[in-house]
């Protein structure tokens, strides 16, 4: 039963990946000309890297990628171009906030899986605990750049509204 609920996990995680990779794929994207552009552009690497190290997890824990859990993560991230953001026919600044407020919360859940196979895989000899330990290292550091951009998307958007 251990084996089915830790599939199921790491699965749902796998949907959230694939919903990070795109996210910070956009995000990058649409920043590459402003000063954030290279951390994000090296943000977004690392993510796609996690999503495939998370997949090499599973597969050495004998865990099964469930593609339907990836498209939904997909088509999930695609769907969240369509939040309005108070403007209709360009992006406003309050989109910056809530897109890298989103990815943070998604690297904090990445963070959790890899901290919950470090705590409950302990024993398995199949888990490379040194390139999860690496990961989780890794993820702690992409919350903090997180963390400064978007404080710093924030204030821009905040402070320049009248009477604030």
């Amino acid at each position: 039963m251990e084996r089915k609920l830790l599939g199921i996990y790491l699965n749902d995680h796998l949907a959230g990946a694939s919903f990070g990779a795109g996210l910070a794929d956009r995000i990058a994207h649409r920043h590459r000309d402003s000063a954030a552009g290279p951390e994000l552009a090296r943000l977004a690497r690392e993510i796609t890297e996690d999503r495939r190290a998370l997949l090499d997890v599973m597969a050495a824990l004998g865990v099964p990628a469930r593609r339907y859990k990836v498209y939904g993560g997909r088509v999930a991230e695609r769907l969240g171009l369509l939040k309005l953001n108070g403007s209709l026919y360009r992006r406003s600044g309050l989109s910056t906030v809530i897109e890298l407020e989103t990815l943070r919360l998604g690297v904090e859940g990445k963070s959790l899986v890899w901290r919950t196979l470090l705590d409950v895989e302990e024993a398995r000899a199949d888990l490379d605990r040194p390139r999860v330990q690496t990961l989780l290292d890794r993820a702690r550091a992409q919350i903090d750049l997180l963390a400064g951009l978007r404080t710093t998307a924030a204030v821009r958007v905040f402070q320049s509204l009248p009477g604030v």
